[in-house]
């Protein structure tokens, strides 16, 4: 009876000396013939990789990216993987990076700089080629992302970035997004136009917030009081925001919500206090979260073409990594976002 250390025991690995002797051929031809290096008959190459095949062959990747001094993996830190956005810009870096023979090691901060600060290292320790990234909405510099830069690790940033930083980024036109949400507030016959925004150290919010300020400006409305909120745009911190909003002597009948999630906590309030929307305080958000479709009333909000940024990020960050000797000037590119008008501010 065979003892459990016997049967715990590992096989040897399979090396294309093991097929060698098998198959009685040199381990350079069996090597070339597992490449197709068209040196080899496709006889050859056919009667190898069958073998190969039969005998559980792995190539060993670890030992060829140490040669090449390349791992073909490509690291990404996102704040949430749950949000729409964020999800389809990894589908559009996935989808790039594996038609280059890349692999993607993919780590959310939970908006947390400690996380960010976690992922980064983890990342730099696996020896990742380059990194994407959209910053925490704590970060408010990049001294732990130097450990890229400083080795020569390209770096590129979308939707979120670090201002400090010389770096390739990939944006949206969050300026005029919030200009047009303003207005589109404005053209249905709101006068008194809130907004609930995310913390201004972030380039995003800030400049959501610009382009409401601006349009408010350009139509001559002023400012109400009280009616710039600025929160961590949670569930709950949005609902308490909105409340605030909505208990002010002249409440808004406009809110522009800097996310999807705070315009679902708006709405609830409403639910839950017999306030008609659009009738009485028209709702639009941000980030066309596949819920704000569904809920009733459905939701306004802005769509940002997240699979196209990541598709694009994943091709610049590996030019990079292809083309690491050479001074390649920094790009910033700015995708234009839709306004989707649905039945909350219709």
């Amino acid at each position: 009876m065979q003892s459990i250390a016997q049967k715990m025991k590992k096989h040897p690995e399979i090396t294309i000396h093991s097929i060698a002797r098998e198959l009685n051929i040199s381990a350079s031809t069996i090597s070339r013939a597992l490449k197709n290096n068209p040196r080899i008959s496709e006889k050859t190459r056919k009667t190898v990789q069958d073998k190969a095949l039969e005998m559980g062959y792995r190539p060993n990747i670890v030992a060829a990216n140490l040669r090449s001094r390349q791992t073909k993996t490509i690291g990404v830190v996102v704040p949430r993987i749950d949000r729409h956005f964020f999800s389809s810009a990894i589908s559009g870096i996935e989808e790039y990076a594996g038609s280059m023979g890349f692999n993607v090691l993919i780590s959310q901060s939970n908006d947390l700089i400690s996380k960010e600060e976690n992922c980064v290292r983890t990342l730099y320790n696996n020896r990742v080629d380059g990194m994407i990234i959209s910053i925490s909405m704590q970060t408010r510099e990049g001294t732990h992302l130097r450990l890229f830069s400083d080795n020569h690790i390209p770096i590129l940033f979308f939707d979120r970035y670090c201002q400090d930083m010389e770096s390739d980024r990939i944006l949206v036109d969050d300026f005029n997004s919030g200009y047009t949400i303003t207005s589109h507030l404005i053209e249905r016959g709101c006068k008194r136009i809130a907004h609930i925004a995310g913390p201004e150290l972030l380039n995003i919010y800030r400049d959501r917030k610009a382009g409401y300020l601006k349009a408010l400006e350009d139509s001559g409305f002023p400012v109400g009081e009280g009616f710039l909120e600025v929160t961590g745009l949670t569930r709950e911190e949005g609902k308490q925001a909105f409340a605030r909003l909505m208990a002010l002597p002249v409440p808004p009948d406009g809110v522009f919500c800097g996310n999807d999630t705070t315009a679902l906590s708006a709405l609830e309030y409403c639910n839950e206090n017999n306030l008609s929307v659009p009738n009485t305080v028209a709702l639009v958000g941000f980030s066309d979260e596949p819920f704000s479709a569904v809920v009733t009333p459905s939701l306004s909000t802005v769509k940002q073409p997240g699979y196209e940024m990541g598709f694009l990020a994943a091709q610049k960050i590996i030019h990079r990594i292809q083309h690491n000797n050479e001074v390649i000037p920094f790009e910033q590119i700015i995708f234009p976002t839709r306004l989707i008008i649905r039945n909350s501010s219709k």
